[in-house]
């Protein structure tokens, strides 16, 4: 099923409001890890009823193949929607081409069209002679050789790359000018972002496709210190000083399950047309978040 009709058709209840919420999952490194995931973590993850699960693209197209095959498997052995992601990172026209033909045989019906971040060790982005310079280069190949439904990124603090906030929210609205039928956000911590964000998409730019709050509850003090440096995401003083009076990860789990669950509730009073929930491959955190905000699934 296309995810932009999902968003049309929203089955889970989180504070009374119907909303459709989602996992995203990255690719593991071996087969031994991929048949753990499917084995042990996402019978828990399709427990919680997500209305489709987003399978991540390695630096360059590292786990395509990888890519391609679980989020397939996700929807064979689970009946659950999935999305493969696909960035521009490193990959000719070519390459971009194939992975999507294969995406096409395999009968997945989604494709999060990310231009990527630069490999590591590259201080900016460089496109291939051949490929894709932007994200909205890539959605408008894509809606005009492939029947996808395509989604694309949003920064609500505007990416760092970006002049300001305002351009960057500019090219959000490219995106969908090009054919993105629904926006995930970056991770953020603070609901005010997201709000400002989403009124200048709407009033300034008219937008109107979904724009979903991607939510990271973080599992350790040096992970999302590290993720929100390299996003170029803020992470307020308030949570940076309370993290440092923690000794011991679990701690900083539950903690990251306490931020999350305050900010999902400012933006449920606020509307929103679902939760994209950053799991990291773990069950623990996006349960508990959750059960916090009531979890109900309709039939």
């Amino acid at each position: 099923m296309r995810i932009a009709e999902l968003y049309r058709q929203p089955k889970t209840i989180l504070r009374g409001q119907r909303v459709t919420v989602s996992f995203e999952l990255f690719p593991p490194k071996t087969d031994e890890a991929e048949e753990a995931l499917f084995r042990e973590i996402l019978p828990q993850l399709v427990s919680l009823r997500p209305a489709f699960l987003s399978v991540t693209y390695g630096a360059g197209g590292g786990t395509r193949e990888r890519t391609l095959r679980i989020a397939a498997r996700i929807r064979q052995q689970f009946g659950v929607e999935s999305m493969a992601h696909v960035t521009c990172t490193g990959q000719t026209r070519s390459t971009i081409i194939s992975v999507l033909d294969q995406a096409q045989a395999l009968g997945l019906e989604n494709i999060l069209a990310l231009r990527g971040d630069p490999p590591r060790g590259q201080p900016e982005f460089v496109p291939q002679p051949d490929g894709f310079a932007h994200a909205t280069d890539l959605i408008r190949f894509i809606r005009s050789h492939y029947s996808f439904s395509v989604g694309a990124a949003f920064y609500p603090e505007g990416h760092q790359e970006a002049p300001n906030k305002f351009r960057d929210w500019d090219y959000a609205a490219e995106k969908v000018a090009a054919g993105a039928e629904f926006l995930i956000s970056q991770l953020f911590y603070d609901a005010r972002d997201y709000v400002e964000c989403v009124e200048y998409l709407r009033s300034k730019r008219g937008v109107h496709v979904p724009l979903v709050p991607g939510i990271l509850p973080f599992l350790s003090k040096e992970q999302i210190r590290r993720f929100t440096t390299l996003c170029g995401a803020k992470l307020p003083d308030a949570i940076n000083r309370r993290l440092d009076e923690f000794s011991e990860d679990e701690s900083v789990r539950r903690y990251g399950v306490e931020v999350c669950t305050r900010l999902c509730e400012e933006l449920l009073a606020y509307g929103i047309p679902g939760l994209h929930l950053y799991c990291l491959n773990r069950v623990e955190s996006a349960r508990e978040l959750l059960t916090n905000l009531g979890l109900k699934a309709s039939s």
